[in-house]
């Protein structure tokens, strides 16, 4: 592999497209489909060519807190597990490269809120749905599915139904009210239950966006894949046009000033992609000038409406041995809802034959090497969070505040998805497989007993977003617009799950990568109307 120094022949490009995550991927692919525009896509980890613990789909958890994890503590929680920390990839591909792959189109109902409830206008199911199409090559979504995509780049496959265990949950699933469901077929699933989708390739190798997008795309001579080199600020001139990029090489720290003669794309995240734009000045005024840092745009929005999926645990020990291989180890998904007239879950599971502790632990729970979980996750959690910066140096962790359980509202739908929980696994069909409750164990009863025990013991899907909303033009805590340009500042836009006014019912990664192809058609939809309006000047 080059060094970042090697990889740096050239310095101007039309775009820049900052983080080569799951979006930010979808992005420089789509833009440099175009020969006669530069592209650089900078990415602050590794490649992921030739790296097996990234590329074997199976081996997934053995990246959190790791060398490729930037692993984000969390501020101390009111209401919540102050020990959680988020993972978030420091690799080729982001957090596509990092996860367990699990494959989702987002309920109608979520991508048409975006633009009725938040005034995103443009941002609706019919579009969102023709990109997932677009995105993907769909191995069988089930008989009904509308037709999807079949010559896209990431590859979308149903998990085979070989785990007799999973099997038997679905049957005791069915026993307690939850039917058998295909995901992905176009239908909102609000009580059902069934085999993921993963985005992973025949061979086992995770389908990430780095491998979907980026490998195949590697000898195009307009396109420059920088790995190793951290944005450290946005470069904004005194018009406050976005002219480029200040980004750091890994080797020997080098700040580097890259040009774009058009547009940058931030795709960062949203722990990173508003530490970024507040490092740059655009964000809390008052915030900002804490920290020393030039403001160039007052912008409220910047780090704030921060969005999760919390999830709890349950677990169990086994009486008979478990599956010694798996494509993820988290094969099933569960939705139901914890009270009538929703027309969205706003609880689901994920059912995994590992020993899920990473939290119980160290409170004191009993563990096993051959148990399986359920952990119940509010799909809309209420409370929302902030990102904020720890202080002006690039290199400093920002400070993520989740607030977790701020909003009632979501303590109840874990206290009920435990509740739930056990009621599945108490059924005839778990009988055989479910031994011991090891956490939070039988005696744990009461709503005040439950509550102790999540807030001591939740944890994260990994799943932030919203920091860097995009909404109406004169909303002044939406930082972007609905083309995703961001308010105050020419030529600079951002993408990734961010934008996302209210997180996806469902894991969005799936999502993050649609939002990238949008952001390219946006962008490409720009550059069309400027060469017409210069046409039309020059006539």
């Amino acid at each position: 592999m080059s060094t970042p120094e090697e990889l740096l022949q050239k310095t101007e490009f039309d775009y820049v497209v900052v983080g080569g995550g799951s979006a930010g991927a979808a992005v420089a692919a789509r833009l440099s489909e175009d020969p006669d525009v530069e592209v650089a896509l900078v990415e602050a980890g590794p490649d992921d060519r030739g790296q097996d613990v990234i590329l074997r789909l199976d081996r997934w958890m053995e990246l959190l807190e790791s060398g490729y994890d930037w692993d984000y503590p969390i501020e101390p929680q009111e209401n919540g597990n102050s020990f959680m920390r988020h993972a978030r990839a420091k690799v080729m591909g982001g957090c596509s490269s990092h996860n367990s792959c699990i494959a989702f189109w987002a309920p109608r109902e979520d991508i048409d809120e975006w633009e009725q409830r938040f005034g995103a206008t443009g941002w609706n199911a019919e579009t969102a749905y023709a990109l997932y199409r677009r995105l993907e090559q769909n191995e069988d979504a089930g008989p009904d599915a509308p037709h999807h995509g079949d010559s896209g780049p990431v590859h979308l496959m149903n998990i085979p139904p070989e785990d007799p265990s999973g099997q038997a949950l679905l049957d005791a699933c069915e026993q307690a009210g939850i039917p058998r469901t295909r995901f992905n077929t176009g239908e909102t699933v609000i009580n059902g239950a069934g085999l993921f989708q993963i985005n992973r390739q025949a061979d086992g190798t995770r389908a990430s966006s780095s491998v979907s997008y980026i490998h195949p795309i590697l000898d195009r001579p307009n396109f420059t894949l920088l790995t190793d080199f951290r944005a450290r600020e946005l470069r904004i001139d005194a018009d406050d046009v976005c002219t480029g990029v200040d980004v750091v090489d890994s080797v020997v720290g080098r700040t580097h000033a890259l040009t774009a003669r058009h547009e940058v794309i931030v795709s960062t995240g949203a722990i990173d992609t508003p530490k970024l734009l507040m490092l740059s000045g655009i964000g809390p005024a008052a915030h900002l000038e804490e920290h020393g840092v030039r403001v160039r745009v007052d912008s409220p929005g910047v780090g704030q409406n921060l969005q999760d999926h919390p999830e709890g645990v349950i677990q169990w020990e086994a009486n008979k041995p478990l599956p010694q291989t798996s494509t993820q180890w988290w094969e099933i998904g569960i939705f139901t809802t914890t009270e009538d007239g929703l027309d969205r879950p706003d609880l689901m599971f994920h059912y995994g034959t590992v020993p899920f502790d990473m939290h119980t632990l160290r409170q004191g729970y009993p563990t096993t090497e051959n148990g399986f979980c359920l952990t119940p996750n509010v799909t809309h959690a209420r409370s929302r969070g902030t990102v904020r910066l720890r202080s002006r140096d690039f290199r400093d962790k920002p400070m993520v505040d989740p607030r977790y359980f701020t909003d009632p509202h979501d303590m109840r739908v874990m206290i009920a998805g435990i509740r739930k929980a056990r009621e599945i696994v108490a059924q005839p069909a778990m009988a055989e497989w479910a031994g011991r409750e090891l956490y939070p164990g039988a005696e744990v009863q009461t709503d005040e007993q439950l509550r102790d025990y999540i807030t001591k013991t939740h944890n994260t899907v990994y799943h932030p977003a919203g920091s860097v909303r995009m909404g109406p033009a004169d909303d002044p805590m939406s930082p972007l617009d609905p083309d995703l340009r961001v308010k105050g500042v020419r030529n600079l836009r951002v993408a990734d799950a961010s934008v996302m006014p209210e997180l996806t019912t469902v894991n969005p990664n799936i999502t993050t990568m649609m939002i990238g192809e949008r952001c390219a058609d946006l962008v490409k939809q720009a550059r069309v109307s400027a060469g017409s309006a210069g046409a039309s000047a020059t006539a």
